[in-house]
């Protein structure tokens, strides 16, 4: 889904998604490609799961550190 060397933002994803979800609500709607466009979708979300789990993990780190440093 994204290039390791130029990873999308978490941001970037969430618009990919969103836009992936209105092409199931829109006049573009086709039953052939739903099953595809839904393993593409179903694929984003689990990326933006990691990706907003790692955000949670190292604000904690941070806070932990700051906290620890007052």
């Amino acid at each position: 889904m994204s290039d390791q060397n130029n990873p999308k933002s978490v941001q970037t994803k969430l618009t990919d998604l969103s836009e992936l979800v209105g092409w199931f609500q829109g006049t573009s709607f086709q039953l052939e490609t739903a099953l595809d466009k839904f393993k593409e979708a179903e694929a984003l979300a689990d990326e933006i799961e990691k990706d907003l789990t790692k955000l949670k993990n190292d604000i904690k780190i941070v806070k932990k550190k700051f906290d620890s440093d007052n």
